[in-house]
Formats: structure tokens, sequence, C-alpha cells
């Protein structure tokens, strides 16, 4: 009975940890090269929401200025909620995009149609 109760103990401890720790480090380890791979131009937003483009970065400081339209403010890096790089490629559309595109511009035809007909009975 009583190894049965510490094995299950056992149990719970591990289960915990991959379903709560182990996410969470990935995670600040993926927020942690976030902020070490932003540069200057990179367009950011903070935890309150502002948009910027980075202006200067002081790693030793801890801070970063934003430009938010022409309006200079410096912000601590643990205040940055996102980074977009500036040096990202636009997406190409996928096959599945274009052919849900085609189907949106069948259906709008088929509506100026129903409208062009009820308009006509009206007359």
């Amino acid at each position: 009975m009583n190894y049965s109760m510490i094995i299950l103990l056992i149990l719970m401890f591990v289960a915990m940890y991959f379903f709560t720790v182990r996410p969470q480090k990935k995670q600040q380890e993926k927020r942690a090269e976030m902020l070490q791979k932003m540069k200057k131009g990179d367009s950011i937003v903070t935890i309150g929401g502002m948009k910027g483009k980075i202006d200067e970065i002081d790693m030793e400081a801890k801070e970063v200025v934003i430009d938010v339209d022409g309006v200079f403010l410096t912000f601590d890096i643990a205040a940055i909620r996102q980074v977009n790089n500036s040096t990202a490629t636009p997406t190409q559309t996928t096959p599945v995009e274009e052919k849900n595109s085609e189907k949106i511009e069948e259906k709008v035809e088929d509506t100026e149609k129903v409208s062009k007909e009820e308009t006509t009975e009206e007359k």
C-alpha cells in the first residue's frame, strides 16, 4: 500500500512538470530569443498595445527607444510584447486561398445577378 502511494505521488509530480513547468520554460526561452534578435527598424508592440519602430536599443540599461509616428518614447525591454522583424518576406498565397477567393468571386457574381433580376422585375 505504501509503495503504490509513493508511485502515485511521483507520477503526479512528473505530470505536473510536463504540463506546467516545461511549457513555461519553453515560452520564456522563446521570448528571450525574440528580445535578443530585435534590431533597429523592427516593428514592435508594447504590453500596453502601443505600436512603433525601434530607433535605439541599449542592452546594458535594458531600454529601447521606439518611434511612434515621430514621437520618441523610451521603454524598458520587459515592456515589449511582440517584435515583428522588418526583414520578413510577404507570404505566398496557397492553392486553398486561391480556391477560396474564386468561390467568393463566384458568390459575388451570383449576388449581382440576383440583384439585377430583382431590379428588372420591380420595373
